[in-house]
């Protein structure tokens, strides 16, 4: 069954790598069509993505502090241990609910052509996290092997928040391009 003007399809879509629209004129990738800005601003998931987001970075704050103060004491593994358990159950709901925003935005539960390289780098800030909680729970490694992963997998989930927010950033230029591009009424005085 062919799909047409479905989110994430080239007919509803301008791809990075068609530089070119139908006359000839060069043309620019847009993050959302219309339906897709449409959607992803009226679905209650962008605020649930929204509220999850910076409650992620403050648990990954603490997280972080308190496996440098164990690197850098020796003392409270247990403590960093409980906060990695916290931020890593804190980056399985976001991703969670992120899919299920992609899907109601795109059509699709990941990899969407819009934040694929998104997700991708995604699926390697799970597989850190995920690699630590089998360590942890198998008792494989030493403490500072798996807390070694632990950071690993931080440096991931920065790089990746980068993404997101470079993300945040295009759209909100794009939505206000846009917005610059309505017809506006004129209001007679």
């Amino acid at each position: 069954m062919l799909l047409k003007n479905q989110p994430g399809t080239a007919e509803n879509r301008q791809l990075a790598g068609d530089l070119m629209d139908r006359q000839g004129k060069r043309a620019s990738a847009s993050l959302y069509t219309a339906e897709e800005r449409r959607r992803r601003d009226s679905t209650v998931w962008t605020l649930v993505q929204g509220l999850l987001a910076p409650v992620q970075f403050l648990v990954f704050l603490v997280s972080l502090a308190l496996v440098l103060r164990y690197f850098g004491t020796g003392e409270g593994a247990a403590a960093a241990d409980i906060s990695i358990i916290i931020k890593t159950l804190t980056l399985y709901t976001i991703m969670v609910t992120g899919s299920i925003w992609e899907k109601v935005v795109f059509g699709k539960w990941l990899f969407a052509p819009s934040f694929f390289w998104e997700d991708v780098f995604s699926m390697l800030v799970l597989a850190l996290h995920t690699l630590y909680l089998v360590m942890l729970l198998a008792a494989i490694g030493t403490v500072e092997q798996r807390l070694g992963v632990a950071l690993a997998g931080y440096a991931a989930y920065v790089i990746n928040a980068a993404q997101f927010l470079w993300k945040l950033r295009v759209a909100r230029l794009e939505g206000a391009a846009s917005d610059e591009q309505q017809p506006r009424l004129a209001v007679a005085r």
